[in-house]
């Protein structure tokens, strides 16, 4: 009887240390499922390269949660999740802790107001005067008479800490009307109202814009706002979309993120509305 139970139980250990298909690793049946969380910009992108990974690898299951690029940054050092996602770099105290941050696209944030707005664009010192309270009405700054809505970003979005980097601005700096969280609030809330103003994805502003949403790109220090001035470097508030793991990806993180990284997902991130990476990487 002990010989049988012997040989049951190395049965069992030998499916439990069955290869992952997906790493070529062996490991347990857990390490076939990726937690990828943070940043709702990229999230989308993440999912849609979800969905190709995993028919490439039967039997992998990826699971993309949401919830800004602080999450996914706390979460990756954290170990609660494989790869966090974060629309913006890795500060000095994040790298040093350990994390690797890991572009798999590029984006842009832009300027929306309302499509009735006929301002052309903003100059930085204009942008930091109205998101200080020194600009309250559109007059001031060449258009309407009417009073501004100032709309800004919830803290922990990396869109948020971009405005912050190239305006050169605090948080308690802003004097802000309506703080709104992700990009799909900020559109909507420019989009019902005239006289209001915001920043959010270039390529998702492009794109609802298309179809018929009542909002419209500015310009920035005379630099039009679009997915080829991201491109091509000309654009100031320009950033790496990046997927976060502490130390050096490895197995089945490793896997996927190479992937995320080549051109057979290029038309995904063309679809989303971003700009892929070039010949090397960058």
């Amino acid at each position: 009887m002990k010989r049988v139970f012997l040989a049951i139980g190395m049965l069992a250990l030998g499916a439990c240390r069955s290869k992952d298909p997906a790493s070529g690793s062996s490991g347990p049946e857990a390490e076939r499922k990726l937690v990828l969380t943070g940043s709702s910009t990229i999230a989308p992108l993440a999912s849609e390269i979800a969905k190709r990974f995993e028919a490439k690898h039967p039997g992998v299951r990826v699971d993309i949660q949401t919830g800004g690029s602080a999450r996914g940054i706390s979460d990756a050092l954290a170990g609660l999740a494989d790869i966090g996602m974060a629309s913006r770099e890795l500060n000095p105290d994040e790298a040093a802790n350990g994390l690797t941050a890991i572009p798999i696209a590029k984006d842009g944030i832009g300027l929306i107001v309302h499509r009735d707005n006929a301002l052309l664009g903003l100059t930085r010192q204009q942008l930091v005067s109205v998101y200080t309270g020194q600009v309250t009405n559109w007059r001031q700054v060449g258009g309407k008479d009417a009073r501004l809505t100032v709309v800004n970003k919830a803290e922990g979005r990396a869109t948020l800490e971009l405005f912050l980097h190239f305006t050169g601005l605090k948080s308690t700096d802003i004097q802000a009307s309506v703080v709104i969280g992700d990009n799909a609030q900020g559109i909507k809330t420019v989009a019902g109202n005239p006289d209001a103003i915001g920043y959010v994805s270039i390529g998702t502003a492009e794109h609802d814009a298309s179809l018929g949403t009542p909002i419209r790109l500015i310009s920035v220090d005379g630099v039009a706002a679009s997915l080829a001035t991201v491109g091509d470097g000309t654009f100031p508030m320009s950033r790496a979309l990046n997927l976060v793991v502490k130390g050096q990806p490895n197995g089945l993180a490793r896997d996927f993120i190479e992937y995320s990284r080549s051109a057979e997902v290029h038309d995904l991130v063309k679809a989303e509305f971003f700009v892929p990476l070039g010949p090397t990487g960058t």
